[in-house]
């Protein structure tokens, strides 16, 4: 029987990034999957559904469309002259999937590199071991004995009732991601963050594109003035986004699918599409766990029950990432595993589920951190606002991308941030400075006194602070 100071259970980015922390910190570490993703050799692969399926392989997406787009549309007005464009869907997933393989072989390299043991496999638990301290598992075939094991399973695509999803004709997240053809005519149920992402791809290759979303307001979760400026941007652009929808029956024909649905006046209708996408959210994995046996504490999202710090009601099992509460983000769950790692080698693990930033990779991007202004106004909290659009910014003119704006939050009394909200170009990259400030309890003030290399995209988060003042220089 193997015996290892730590098993991580999954091999996504919570799961790698704790076995390997783990290692450098001198344990002897080993990390178990069983999901092969698209291996053509059925092997279990490594990076979780975000390098194989999830926010690596459609950025790959999101930035060939966007190319394709710029020289169908744009190239011209910039003096750039060329013949006809075409797009090579064939050539565009060759280039995904080599990238795909790319980090996911990089992170086996890693493990070697650092001495950790990967066992391709389930792992499930078995009982507790009172004499040796630890945990007795099931990996596979083999017995293994844990001192600590983290659970790191990751989510999976919430399917909807009586709706069969075979990722050809009705797709999720895998399926979006390997369409061979641009379809004519695309409907994607759920107006989220993989729903706008699928939509912005497959609308700029030449789809039309509906998305169908329950909820009667657009981007609930993003402050509010993203949400209208989105929703305009994105109207502008071709996406015919429903809201208030009820989808009532699918049922797949020959090559397409029809969708019956009741809008948001009650009204029922009816529309073909070649391809659907279902984007109506993600489930925790925790089936095969053996969760129960031991009595591991789930709750009635599927989620294990975990403490500010991931440990479980367990001694010696945390969880991180989808599988517990929180926001299901690929960084998100690498905060959380270097946190347990550290904590679990005696040291101050360290958290901030405060300062972890949003990101939607449509164009233009959006991301934001903290709190919106709903959410001040509904707590009752004081604040000043400072607005820059980006089209004040010299850097996002002559990129010819001058949509959207920086907002920033402060408090009305300390000054200090306490939520900034960016639709823009780079939005997912310029988000960071404000991250920053806001983990080390920076002010409005703070940033306005920072110099800002001029031009660049960065100045309009400069003139925000600013603005929160009352005195931006340039708007």
């Amino acid at each position: 029987m193997q015996a290892y100071d730590l098993l991580v259970i999954g091999g996504g980015p919570g799961g790698y990034v704790a076995a390997i922390r783990a290692a450098q910190l001198g344990m002897r570490v080993a990390c178990c999957e069983s999901n092969p993703y698209a291996d053509l050799k059925g092997e279990p692969r490594l990076g979780g559904t975000c390098l194989n399926v999830g926010c690596i392989p459609s950025k790959a997406l999101l930035h060939t469309s966007h190319l394709f787009h710029e020289a169908k549309h744009n190239f011209a007005g910039q003096g750039i002259e060329g013949g006809e464009v075409t797009i090579n869907v064939k050539q565009m997933m060759t280039r995904k999937k080599k990238i795909v393989d790319q980090l996911t072989g990089g992170i086996k390299m890693l493990f070697k590199k650092n001495k950790v043991s990967f066992i391709p496999a389930q792992g499930s638990f078995v009982s507790y071991d009172q004499e040796r301290g630890g945990w007795l598992l099931a990996v596979g075939d083999e017995s293994v004995f844990a001192q600590q094991v983290i659970v790191a399973t990751g989510s999976s695509a919430q399917h909807l009732p009586g709706v069969a999803v075979d990722n050809k004709i009705i797709c999720d997240n895998e399926g979006a991601l390997e369409l061979t053809v641009v379809p004519k005519k695309l409907v994607i149920i759920g107006a989220g963050v993989i729903g706008l992402e699928m939509g912005s791809i497959w609308r700029r290759l030449g789809s039309e594109v509906t998305i169908l979303e329950a909820l009667p307001r657009f981007l609930a979760a993003a402050d509010s003035d993203i949400a209208r400026e989105a929703g305009k941007i994105f109207a502008a652009q071709g996406l015919d986004i429903q809201l208030g929808v009820n989808v009532t029956e699918v049922k797949v024909k020959s090559n397409s699918v029809g969708i019956t649905y009741t809008d948001h006046s009650t009204k029922k209708r009816q529309i073909n599409a070649d391809r659907l996408i279902v984007s109506v959210g993600r489930r925790p994995n925790t089936v095969g766990l053996a969760a129960e046996k031991v009595g591991l504490q789930i709750n009635d999202q599927g989620q294990i029950e975990v403490d500010d710090q991931c440990r479980s009601n367990l001694p010696g099992i945390w969880a991180i990432g989808d599988v517990v509460r929180g926001p299901m983000l690929a960084h998100k769950a690498m905060e959380e595993a270097v946190m347990v790692v550290e904590l679990i080698a005696g040291q101050t693990g360290h958290c901030n589920f405060g300062t972890i930033p949003w990101v939607i990779y449509t164009n233009p991007e959006i991301a934001w951190v903290g709190q919106s202004e709903q959410q001040l106004v509904e707590s009752g909290i004081e604040f000043k606002v400072g607005k820059i659009p980006f089209l004040a910014n010299g850097r996002a003119l002559g990129m010819g991308e001058p949509t959207g704006f920086v907002k920033m939050l402060a408090d009305a009394a300390s000054d200090r941030i306490l939520g900034v909200h960016i639709i823009g170009a780079n939005a997912s990259e310029l988000i960071a400075e404000a991250v920053t400030a806001m983990e080390f309890s920076g002010a409005s003030e703070d940033l306005a006194r920072i110099c800002h290399a001029h031009p660049t995209l960065s100045e309009a988060m400069h003139e925000a602070a600013l603005a929160c003042d009352k005195r931006p220089l340039h708007f």
